[in-house]
């Protein structure tokens, strides 16, 4: 009788716990690139464009790689220790067949996999390649969702997500992860908007190359993170994307603090950080960048405020991790109690269906 009566004390639990919201198909929704799509139903064979978008899925999806139609093989070249975890979690994504290389698309590949949804990145379908595979691919049935991770992504990221989980069925925990960026992006705003005092001058260098200077980040992109500490982006005047800046205007500059971006292995610099780096390696690379003869005499080097970061934070929406080593590292007398490790464990435990590890940031300067 007992055992009778706790099954039924169970049963009566599991049935007042509210169900998982479905999402009703067909569905219409507005991408990044403000176009109305139709969903006829919930996606089982997903086209990625981009490599690095399977990144946003793991964190709305259980088993990304299980919907997967097909992918791009950009992620995988540029930081293959990504690739290397989800490949130990989910075997199976040897077996996805590759389409392109974040940049080019098969259309005939896209075509023989028979995918219900593809999802391209707003970089790629900003260009006339793009266009033309957007098109093709809707005229052969296949409807197409644009992702916006890297344009004004302190703004846009958690929309994306929201839009993201709406498209996949999986709004709970898209919107889950959308309030808990959004939650970090204000908590970095409302301090800034107590403290108004200018904080110090920074150079943001991708992917630094001791024969030559230097490619800064204006205030696009990652270049967004500087002003959102309240801090003055040294190239500023340079287009959004950031371009080639002399060494003449470097010295005069003079920046308060250096920060340097790469990926894993030095793939494009003698920096390496990322995933799966050891933060050895990071720091010790990242000294090395910083003792060329363009870069040692700065007054950020020789303050000893050198810090490194992962430059594809600028595809994925972790991107919030940057936020906040940037207001650690450049205004700690407001910022000192943000930690973005403990941010990473919680995105960890929380969402991710492959953790993530590595330094993805590093200061020349350890604690």
């Amino acid at each position: 009788m007992t055992m009778r009566l706790l099954a039924l004390a169970a049963f009566l639990i599991l049935a007042a716990l509210p169900a998982r919201a479905e999402v009703q198909y067909p569905l219409t929704v507005t991408d990044a690139l403000g176009r109305e799509v139709t969903i006829p139903a919930e996606p089982k064979a997903v086209l990625l464009g981009s490599g690095f978008n399977l990144v946003a899925l793991s964190l709305v999806h259980p088993d990304p790689v299980s919907i997967l139609a097909g992918w791009a093989s950009d992620m995988k070249g540029d930081n293959p220790e990504i690739y290397a975890r989800f490949k130990d979690k989910f075997p199976k994504i040897e077996e996805v067949p590759i389409i392109g290389d974040g940049i080019t698309v098969s259309f005939e590949a896209a075509l023989s996999l028979k995918a219900d949804l593809a999802i391209l990145a707003n970089w790629q379908a900003d260009t006339e390649l793009g266009k033309q595979a957007i098109g093709y691919l809707e005229q052969t049935g296949v409807p197409v969702v644009v992702v916006d991770f890297n344009s004004d992504a302190l703004n846009n990221t958690a929309g994306n997500m929201r839009l993201l989980g709406q498209v996949m069925n999986r709004e709970e925990q898209a919107n889950a992860f959308a309030d808990f960026y959004e939650a970090r992006v204000k908590r970095i705003r409302n301090r800034v908007a107590e403290h108004k005092e200018p904080g110090p001058t920074v150079l943001m260098d991708a992917f630094p190359n001791p024969e030559k200077c230097c490619y800064a980040y204006g205030t696009g992109g990652l270049g967004a993170f500087i002003a959102i500490t309240g801090s003055r982006n040294i190239a500023e005047s340079l287009p959004a994307q950031g371009g080639i800046i002399s060494s003449e205007f470097l010295v005069a500059a003079n920046p308060d603090v250096y920060i340097a971006t790469a990926s894993p292995g030095g793939t494009y610099s003698a920096f390496s950080i990322g995933p799966g780096v050891d933060p050895n390696e990071a720091r010790e690379t990242l000294a090395r960048a910083v003792s060329s003869p363009f870069l040692t005499n700065l007054k950020a080097v020789k303050d000893e405020r050198v810090h490194g970061l992962w430059n594809f934070f600028n595809a994925v929406p972790l991107n919030i991790l940057a936020a906040e080593a940037f207001a650690h590292w450049l205004r700690p007398e407001i910022f000192g109690d943000i930690d973005p490790n403990q941010t990473m464990k919680e995105i960890n435990e929380r969402f991710a269906a492959v953790p993530f590890d590595g330094a993805y940031w590093i200061s020349l300067k350890a604690k």
